[in-house]
């Protein structure tokens, strides 16, 4: 199941960060930079988000439900987030948000590339 046009919404509250962009995907889908190479998520059509994070930031993000281990690469830092109720795309942005926050504390200097 997923979410109408959840894709569409979420690309929108993500690229309007500074500093972000939005590229084809490696495996299908957009993925959001900040700067030139750091990833902070991407999005499969209207149904999942993949996120990074520190394996610590992720374990308590499961621990605490918010989201899952990543479906293919369970034992790195990244997670998975599925969209299947419309509350879930505001939920997402968060967890984007999150990444994107960490992201620019430690490669502050790739915001500037971009602008």
């Amino acid at each position: 199941m997923s979410v109408l046009n959840a894709r569409d919404i979420i690309s929108a509250a993500v690229l309007s960060w500074q500093g972000v962009q939005a590229l084809p995907h490696r495996f299908g889908g957009t993925e959001f930079r900040l700067g030139a190479k750091r990833e902070i998520g991407h999005i499969h059509g209207d149904s999942l988000v993949d996120i990074p994070f520190p394996t610590q930031v992720r374990e308590q993000l499961v621990s605490e439900g918010r989201a899952e281990r990543h479906h293919i690469l369970p034992d790195s830092g990244w997670i998975s987030f599925y969209l299947r109720q419309p509350e879930h795309v505001t939920q997402a942005i968060e967890l984007l948000k999150l990444s994107y926050d960490l992201a620019q504390k430690q490669v502050p200097s790739q915001i500037n590339e971009s602008r």
